[in-house]
């Protein structure tokens, strides 16, 4: 990515909260570039840290140390005041939708721009303008025990979008969904990315929702980042014990025994290239697939493959010769690796 300045940067943030079984440190020297039009996804298991690290970005939480720079501005230099506007620029949609139910779907939408003494015809035309863009023209006058949860999200995206934010923020926004839901949802979301050119910065614990939209991913870990970068090198070739626990899930703890080991990296090959057939039918030998954790993101194939290699040294290195001739990225790897 080119250098250009971020749009939110954290520097040394840190967070703690006093408890009667005394304090907790809940995020510990978070330093990140979010850079504006991206797509940026936060991810970690529970209890990491995550929704504390979404509420200090727009201040609903005040680090404990540590900055937050938004478009250049020290937040914690600014009073009440500046800091409400700044969280202007920064909508928010959260995983229980927090609809108004006393509302219908379209006096939800307008309820920020009524917030800021926006005319109210000026907040139904933009309210309705939204719902087109979310697909909920026809539900407006619906109430939101009405709705489905997709519905419900679509609805909070909408009002989120109301007062034109440069950045979105969503908090575990499709947890509470079904998979095709979800995946509709954050198609949406991609859309309106590429539309309005509004910051997304996406905080989950499930890898598909990092996997099928965001640019690149930070993985935060016990309060601290464990790494961070583009998502097809994360995926590809994890460097923290974290990120390969959620890459690869459980198996990264299989014994596979005292055999030879290969780790095949894909990190951008075409998803429907051979590569295990065409390695088998070029070396002539058999050749066993220990783990494999590939995805298909944008029709390139990510992830990795463990397989274990003939005993046979002749075998052996005609595998290895394979590998380097094609261009596959492999590494001997042993069970210590994982």
């Amino acid at each position: 990515m080119e250098q250009r300045e971020p749009i939110i940067r954290l520097t040394n943030l840190g967070k703690e909260f006093k408890t009667a079984n005394g304090t907790v440190k809940a995020l510990e020297d978070i330093n990140l570039d979010i850079y504006a039009g991206e797509i940026f996804g936060i991810i970690g298991l529970s209890g990491a840290g995550k929704s504390t690290l979404v509420r200090c970005i727009n201040y609903l939480e005040a680090p404990t140390s540590g900055d937050v720079v938004f478009e250049g501005t020290s937040l914690k230099s600014l009073g009440r005041a500046g800091i409400n506007q700044a969280r202007k620029s920064m909508g928010m949609i959260f995983q229980q939708f927090n609809l108004l139910s006393q509302r219908n779907v379209l006096r939800n939408v307008c309820f920020p721009m009524e917030l800021q003494k926006t005319p109210k015809d000026e907040a139904v035309k933009r309210a309705r303008e939204l719902l087109e863009m979310v697909g909920l023209s026809d539900r407006e006058n619906a109430y939101p025990a009405q709705l489905s949860g997709g519905q419900k999200q679509r609805v909070a995206i909408a009002r989120a979008l109301a007062t034109n934010p440069k950045v979105l923020l969503c908090d575990e926004a499709t947890s509470a969904l079904d998979p095709n839901t979800t995946k509709a949802i954050l198609q949406l979301l991609k859309e309106i990315n590429r539309k309005l050119g509004v910051t997304v910065i996406v905080i989950t614990h499930e890898m598909g929702v990092i996997e099928a939209i965001c640019d690149r991913v930070a993985i935060i870990d016990k309060s601290h980042i464990a790494e961070v970068g583009a998502v097809s090198e994360i995926f590809s070739d994890p460097k923290s014990a974290i990120g390969r626990q959620l890459i690869m899930g459980d198996t990264v703890h299989t014994d596979f025994g005292d055999s030879k080991l290969v780790r095949i990296i894909f990190d951008g090959r075409a998803s429907n290239e051979p590569v295990l057939s065409n390695l088998i039918l070029a070396c002539k030998v058999p050749v066993n697939i220990m783990y494999a954790a590939t995805k298909d993101v944008n029709g390139t194939a990510l992830g990795q493959m463990i397989i274990q290699l003939p005993k046979d040294e002749g075998e052996e290195k005609r595998v290895l010769n394979y590998l380097a001739t094609a261009g596959i990225p492999y590494e001997e790897v042993t069970r210590d690796d994982f």
